[in-house]
C-alpha cells in the first residue's frame, strides 16, 4: 500500500487529505471536508490536471490572455504551450472567443480578454 499526502485546492478551506493507493488503484480517501475534495484527491494521484493560463499574439502585435475551457491533463501542459506560442490570431477579439479548437483532446483555447487594436 501506498499513501499520499495533498492539501485540497477546491475551495479556500485547503483540507489535509490523505489517499491510499494498491497498485495505483485508490482505495481510500480521508481528510476531505466535501465530496469535491474527494474527487481532487482521485484524480490528483491518478491523472492530475490543470487549466492553462496564458497569453496569445496577435496580428496586430499585442498579447491576448486566454485559457483552456477545460482542465488537460498536466503531462500536456508543454505541448499546449507549444501550440499557443506558434500561433497568431486575427484581431480583433473578444472575451469568450474560442481561438483554437480541440487543443487538446477535448480542451478549447478561449480568450479571457478583449483585444484592444
Amino acid at each position: 500500500m501506498e499513501r499520499k499526502e495533498l492539501t485540497c485546492i477546491e475551495c479556500p478551506v485547503g483540507c489535509q487529505i490523505e489517499v491510499e493507493l494498491d497498485g495505483g488503484k485508490v482505495v481510500s480517501v480521508k481528510g476531505n471536508s466535501c465530496p469535491r475534495g474527494k474527487m481532487y484527491a482521485e484524480n490528483e494521484v491518478v491523472c492530475p490536471k490543470r487549466v492553462v493560463t496564458s497569453t496569445i499574439k496577435t496580428d496586430r502585435g499585442e498579447l491576448v490572455p486566454v485559457k483552456t475551457d477545460k482542465p488537460i491533463e498536466k503531462y500536456k501542459m508543454f505541448d499546449v504551450m507549444g501550440i499557443i506560442n506558434e500561433r497568431i490570431c486575427k484581431a480583433p477579439i473578444k472575451i469568450g472567443d474560442i481561438l483554437i479548437e480541440n487543443i487538446c483532446g477535448d480542451a478549447n483555447l478561449i480568450a479571457t480578454g478583449n483585444s484592444t487594436k
